[in-house]
């Protein structure tokens, strides 16, 4: 069986585009045709560099096992004043959710702020030239006039553009299960979704997001499950970074207690909740006004509905009513996924409430 491709959410690979083709110095020569004056031809342009999204992929992993990669030159003009073909498009598939950050080494800046994307693929099939192919050169029938019949030179190709690309993946997701280290984020995204993460049973279960669809009727949401989460992160504790930046762009969040641990360790799940919100808080204040669904998970390891029902109304006592769920059993799944289609269906109507009438332009291929 063949391996999956491990999870790689950052790279960096140096692009360069197509040098135009050298224009070409000829002269008309034929039979009975005198003076037949220059037909030198022009070089062909080179090929852009560009980027487009795929939603068929998830990782960076190609992009980081390629240092630099090339888009072909355009060729050389030719007699008769035929022009030189142009060099094919070097085309590079990123994920969707890829942000693209980009210097020229010649000086030139495309991102004068490091913390501002040339572009964000957002879109399944978006495309960019990340790098233009340089001009084909002038052949000499460019230069003939009537004071000058037989021009002897020719212009070059100019050379492509350099570009050094610096790729950050944030995953594109409607719903975001958060919580602490084996909270049984894993487990809920197999039940609900066709997507097989591996699950164990050590604490630091997932080491890589893992994304789902989730199909109500003809609805269709995208779960993505968010390695665990410890106090400290947004200070970059464990991977904190690296988790927490994936949970930026979903619309909602789904936010599991683990019922296992309250009972097994004796943890206090209403301190465990402040704890993620505060790191989601502390790595962007905005996160905080996300909509949330809480979660009661495992809630078959419960043998007392009494007990349930006391952690239940302590919740309460802070606003808080979680839906019941087990993974293992199925538990309030149904319930849990119309939850999340409803929120979902909200939060996407907001947007388009907020969104303003005028897209943002994209550089697109002409």
């Amino acid at each position: 069986m063949k391996n999956p491709q491990p999870f790689v959410d950052e790279a960096a690979v140096t692009v360069i585009s197509g040098a135009g083709g050298n224009g070409t110095v000829g002269y008309r020569r034929e039979k009975f045709v005198s003076l037949g004056g220059a037909n030198g031809g022009d070089g062909g342009r080179g090929g852009n560099v560009v980027l487009v999204a795929d939603r068929n992929l998830n990782t960076l992993t190609d992009l980081q096992r390629r240092a630099e990669i090339r888009a072909p030159s355009g060729a050389n003009g030719g007699t008769s004043r035929k022009t030189g073909a142009s060099g094919a498009h070097a085309e590079i598939r990123l994920p969707v959710g890829t942000l693209v950050y980009a210097t020229d080494p010649d000086s030139e800046v495309l991102s004068p702020d490091d913390d501002l994307p040339v572009v964000d693929l957002t879109e399944d099939g978006q495309r960019f030239i990340v790098a233009r192919g340089g001009n084909g050169g002038f052949g000499n029938a460019r230069f003939k006039n009537s004071t000058r019949q037989t021009p002897d030179f020719a212009l070059s190709g100019r050379p492509g553009e350099t570009r050094e690309l610096r790729l950050s993946l944030k995953l594109l997701a409607d719903v975001g299960l958060v919580g602490f280290p084996n909270a049984g984020k894993s487990t809920l995204l197999r039940r609900i979704s066709e997507a097989r993460p591996k699950v164990a049973s050590y604490p630091f279960t997932t080491l890589t997001p893992s994304l789902g669809v989730v199909e109500v009727g003809d609805a269709r949401i995208v779960v993505a499950d968010i390695p665990g989460l410890i106090e400290g992160a947004s200070d970059g504790a464990g991977l904190g970074h690296r988790f927490l930046r994936h949970v930026e762009r979903t619309r909602v969040l789904v936010h599991l207690l683990d019922i296992g641990a309250w009972l097994i360790e004796g943890r206090d799940l209403l301190s465990d909740y402040e704890s993620i919100r505060r790191e989601l808080h502390r790595y962007r204040p905005e996160l905080s006004d996300r909509h949330e669904i809480l979660v009661l998970n495992k809630v078959d390891l419960v043998s007392d509905p009494s007990a349930l029902e006391a952690l239940e109304a302590k919740l309460a006592e802070k606003g808080l009513r979680p839906i019941r769920h087990s993974g293992a059993t199925g538990q309030g799944s149904s319930e849990l996924v119309r939850s999340m289609l409803h929120s979902v269906e909200q939060a996407m109507a907001l947007e388009k409430v907020a969104a303003p009438d005028d897209q943002t332009d994209r550089e697109r291929l002409d």
